[in-house]
């Protein structure tokens, strides 16, 4: 028996890519990873629904 070179469930997390989007109500910036498109999200700041299929890339 071999020892894992990472943590259990580790395959299923790798390919996972981080967003984020400003709260169309109080701009505050949040992040969710995309496995979670589906769900309800709200602002960590204000409580506002965001929906983060509405967000755009920001180029600088």
């Amino acid at each position: 028996m071999s020892t894992p070179m990472h943590c259990p469930g580790f395959e299923q997390f790798k390919n996972l890519k981080s967003f984020v989007c400003k709260c169309p109500e109080c701009s505050k910036e949040n992040e969710i990873f995309s496995d979670e498109f589906d769900k309800i999200h709200t602002c960590t700041a204000c409580g506002e629904k965001i929906d983060f299929k509405q967000c755009k890339a920001e180029t600088n």
